[in-house]
């Protein structure tokens, strides 16, 4: 989510909205998500059709909050915190359970991980000086990463040669997209500090 341009005769806009009650409900699919994939006990049967279902439904809800958002002006600094650590929760846990299941290599989960919530962590660090919000790297990161969980979802995926080598190729893709704006996302946090430092008054707003 990003941010719109500041009036001051407008009211606050509320933490309970529709984008906001989106991406809580964005966290409490996650378990649902992780139920289906474990269930599917017969390789790639009914339940893993459901466990992509989840997900690509709540992907959906990710960009739809995000529309409904900057449509309706409900960008709050809830939204801006809670949004990405509810991707990073979903993407995350379908990351780990790819890994546990054999069908992606530990290092790749585990560089991503790292990132993504070391991320997080340095956003909760530098609020003190502004929220970052979104970044057009940020977003592309995080399609990259839906596409390539969504093609590793498939049960087709592991049953045909081809499409396997494609899944992994977008992974791979996505893994060196979440590192350079993992990089950028340390600058721009330097940068606004030092705003900061400058100008205590000033606030700004860069989804990791």
């Amino acid at each position: 989510m990003t941010d719109s341009p500041a009036n001051p005769a407008q009211a606050p806009v509320p933490n309970l909205n529709i984008a906001n009650v989106l991406t809580t409900l964005r966290i409490f699919m996650v378990p649902f998500f992780i139920w289906a994939f474990l269930a599917d006990e017969q390789q790639y049967g009914w339940a893993r059709w459901v466990a992509f279902a989840l997900f690509a439904l709540a992907i959906y809800t990710d960009k739809l909050d995000g529309d409904l958002a900057r449509s309706r002006n409900l960008i709050t600094n809830f939204g801006k915190i809670a949004d990405p650590i509810a991707d990073k929760l979903l993407t995350g846990s379908a990351l780990v359970l790819f890994s546990m299941v054999g069908e992606l290599s530990w290092w790749i989960t585990g560089a991503i991980l790292v990132r993504e919530w070391g991320i997080t962590l340095m956003r909760f660090v530098v609020i003190r000086y502004g929220v970052m919000a979104a970044s057009k790297g940020g977003k592309l990161k995080t399609v990259l990463q839906a596409v390539a969980i969504l093609l590793y979802l498939l049960p087709w995926t592991h049953t045909i040669t081809w499409l396997g080598v494609v899944a992994f190729i977008v992974m791979l893709i996505a893994l060196a997209a979440t590192l350079v704006t993992g990089i950028d996302y340390l600058v721009k946090a330097a940068q606004l500090r030092a705003r900061f430092l400058a100008n205590p008054e000033a606030s700004s707003g860069t989804k990791a």
